[in-house]
């Protein structure tokens, strides 16, 4: 648990970049903002249409007995919640990322600075955000596809579809929001795959808290910059373990 709690505590040093670097971080909050909205709005409509669609998706269930019946459609409608959850999450940050990149690329080489690091052996751009955030949302997509399945598993699979969702999810904004650091320094996509497997639990804390932090309300707004900040530290603590100690000084 201790590397998960690192995990963690890099979102921790992002947020205390707030602090240090209010104006540079503020420049993120809009572009979260624009689409943070959207994407509220589209998950009040769906609240609000959802038993219409729990019912039309079972119409063999009319015939069940009352408890059954809704025991089945309350167990639907949670699962399909619950996807538009993890599609959500990613999307927004996927779609945030691109139309914010001047701002969040500000906010993750100010980080770079401050610890001292300003050499760059690549470039991260518009276009390849662009395709990054694609590749994202299919992923997304596809962890909610298997979520909505195993939640209809009787007994446990709500539960487990939660676990399932929480854990895919982090890792998927893990990956993409570390994508800019790896970049400049280089890495292609398969290295930077290996570097985040050797340290899973720390990914998993970091994305974690990360899309925790994105469903409280209006949290996701304040936690963007915050998470292309410590994103950043997490890059360099898993690159560079000696300078892990920038991480403890960010915070």
């Amino acid at each position: 648990m201790r590397e998960f709690g690192r995990g963690v505590a890099a979102l921790g040093g992002g947020f205390a970049f707030w602090r240090r670097r209010p104006g540079t971080m503020a420049l993120g909050i809009l572009p979260a903002a624009i689409v943070g909205l959207l994407f509220l709005a589209g998950l009040v409509t769906l609240g609000a249409y959802l038993p219409a669609i729990t019912e039309a998706v079972t119409p063999f269930a009319d015939a069940w007995p009352g408890v059954w019946a809704g025991l089945l459609r309350f167990t639907v409608g949670t699962a399909v919640f619950g996807a538009a959850l993890v599609v959500v999450a990613v999307t927004f940050t996927a779609v945030t990322l691109v139309v914010g990149e001047p701002f969040y690329e500000r906010i993750w080489r100010t980080v770079e600075a401050d610890l001292g690091r300003t050499d760059e052996d690549g470039r991260y751009g518009f276009w390849r955000s662009v395709v990054d955030a694609l590749s994202l949302i299919a992923r997304g997509v596809g962890v909610a596809v298997l979520s909505v399945l195993i939640a209809l598993i009787p007994v446990v699979g709500g539960v487990c579809s939660t676990l399932v969702g929480v854990a895919f999810t982090g890792w998927l904004l893990a990956d993409e929001l570390t994508s800019r650091a790896f970049t400049a320094r280089g890495m292609t996509r398969r290295e930077r795959g290996r570097v985040l497997a050797a340290h899973r639990l720390q990914v998993l804390g970091f994305g974690i808290a990360t899309q925790l932090c994105f469903l409280v309300p209006l949290g996701a707004v304040v936690t963007m910059p915050a998470a292309v900040a410590g994103s950043t530290l997490l890059a360099r603590a898993l690159l560079e373990p000696a300078g892990s100690g920038d991480q403890s000084q960010s915070r």
